[in-house]
C-alpha cells in the first residue's frame, strides 16, 4: 500500500472516480446520510489517498484557509470497510498534518469531526472548539489543532 498526495488538476479521471465511490459508499450508504458530497471544494484541494493493488481504500482532503474556515482545513477522510481497524486514519491523519506544516507551513488546521471520533482526533492533538451541532443529522464538533 503506497500514500499518495495529488492536486485536483493531477488525479487521473480513474482516481477521482475511486475517490467519489468511496466516500458514497461510507458516508451516503454505510452511514445512511443524503448529502451533496460534490460541494465543487475538490477542485481546490490537495487529495492524500491510500493504494491497495492500485485500488484507492482510503483518502481525506486538505483544503487551504478561506475555503471551509480562516484555518487551512482536513475533511472527508475516510477508510475503507475493508481497510478499518489498522491505523490507517490515524496514519493518514499524520501525514496531512506533516504535509501542512512541512510543506504548506501552516500551523493551525481546523476540523469538524463527526462527534463519536472526539477521542480520536483529541489523540491526534486536536482540541475541541465548538459544542456539538448536527451537520446533515449527524452530530458534529469543530477541532482545533495548533503546532
Amino acid at each position: 500500500m503506497n500514500y499518495n498526495i495529488k492536486k485536483f488538476s493531477e488525479l487521473e479521471n480513474n482516481e477521482l472516480y475511486q475517490i467519489l465511490e468511496l466516500r458514497c459508499e461510507v458516508f451516503v450508504v454505510e452511514q445512511n446520510c443524503a448529502y451533496n458530497d460534490v460541494d465543487n471544494k475538490d477542485q481546490d484541494a490537495y487529495h492524500l489517498l491510500l493504494e491497495d493493488n492500485k485500488k484507492i481504500v482510503a483518502g481525506l482532503r486538505i483544503l487551504k484557509k478561506g475555503i471551509s474556515y480562516d484555518q487551512i482545513s482536513i475533511g472527508r477522510v475516510v477508510v475503507s470497510k475493508e481497510h478499518r481497524g489498522l491505523g490507517i486514519a490515524k496514519d493518514m491523519m499524520l501525514k496531512a498534518i506533516e504535509f501542512i506544516e512541512n510543506d504548506l507551513g501552516e500551523k493551525k488546521i481546523k476540523i469538524s469531526a463527526q462527534a463519536y471520533l472526539i477521542e480520536f482526533y483529541k489523540s491526534i492533538g486536536f482540541v475541541e472548539v465548538s459544542k456539538v451541532y448536527l451537520e446533515d443529522d449527524i452530530p458534529h464538533i469543530d477541532m482545533l489543532y495548533k503546532k
